[in-house]
């Protein structure tokens, strides 16, 4: 298969999506009006296990210090490309430490590597084949890579029109921000309020995104939810500070 279908595959209707996810809502037709067009820059020389091997260096640290370590990874392979998953596995332990890797990415990034080699990981070809719910089943089977790692592979690695991450902390916040809540939403009302969205929840996550950049210092304003029972133990403590110093004002009279 050439490289030409490859890049069809993963092309749609973008003017036609913004359309449906901006019609009779003029807050996210807003956010759309003052951002730049919609864009996805997706690799297509890059294969499944090689955005799969980044994904798992990029996870829970900075960008700066992810695209660092990736880079001393990437040194590990030829051509500049990473390494090949028998050249990975071919690695040491201690080698791989060297680039910046913790001992659980190691991990990961081993079972990627035998996984693609076993043909769980698909092939570039046998992925856009697939269905979204196919995907994230298969790969969700690899060690180190959850619902969230699959969803932004699915945007950014194959162009999928309608993904919606509703556990990711950007397009929560970029909810909030476009319909004017103080706290970010849970995942399943997010994920309800997407249905609107369908069949380009993907664009919609992406002008989330945006949403963000466009607020400036007010996106700082947004916070976390504070769970229930965890305000039910702050305000616990605080009665038990009263009543003690309450005591205290007796015992000194």
């Amino acid at each position: 298969m050439s490289d030409e279908p490859l890049k069809q595959l993963w092309r749609f209707d973008h003017v036609a999506g913004i359309a449906h996810i901006s019609k009779d809502d003029a807050k996210l037709a807003a956010v759309i009006a003052k951002t730049r067009d919609f864009h996805l820059n997706i690799d297509e020389l890059e294969s499944p296990y090689e955005a799969l091997l980044e994904a798992i260096a990029y996870q829970s640290i900075s960008g700066l210090a992810a695209r660092t370590i990736f880079a001393r990874v990437k040194a590990l392979g030829s051509n500049g490309r990473p390494p090949t998953p028998d050249q990975l596995l071919a690695v040491s332990d201690n080698t791989l430490r060297e680039a910046g890797l913790s001992f659980a990415k190691i991990a990961a990034a081993r079972d990627l590597a035998q996984k693609t080699i076993d043909g769980i990981v698909p092939t570039l070809e046998e992925a856009h084949k697939m269905s979204d719910d196919e995907l994230i089943e298969r790969l969700d089977s690899v060690r180190g890579i959850g619902p969230w790692t699959v969803e932004m592979f699915l945007i950014f690695r194959l162009g999928r029109p309608d993904v919606l991450p509703i556990h990711d902390y950007g397009v929560q916040k970029g909810f909030a921000i476009t319909y004017g809540k103080r706290k970010i939403p849970k995942p399943k009302d997010l994920a309800k309020f997407g249905e609107k969205w369908r069949p380009y929840r993907t664009i919609a996550s992406w002008y989330m995104w945006r949403a963000i950049d466009t607020a400036g210092k007010a996106a700082r304003k947004i916070k976390k939810s504070t769970p229930k029972k965890k305000r039910i133990v702050i305000k616990i403590k605080r009665r038990v500070v009263i009543k003690r110093k309450a005591a205290g004002r007796k015992k000194k009279r």
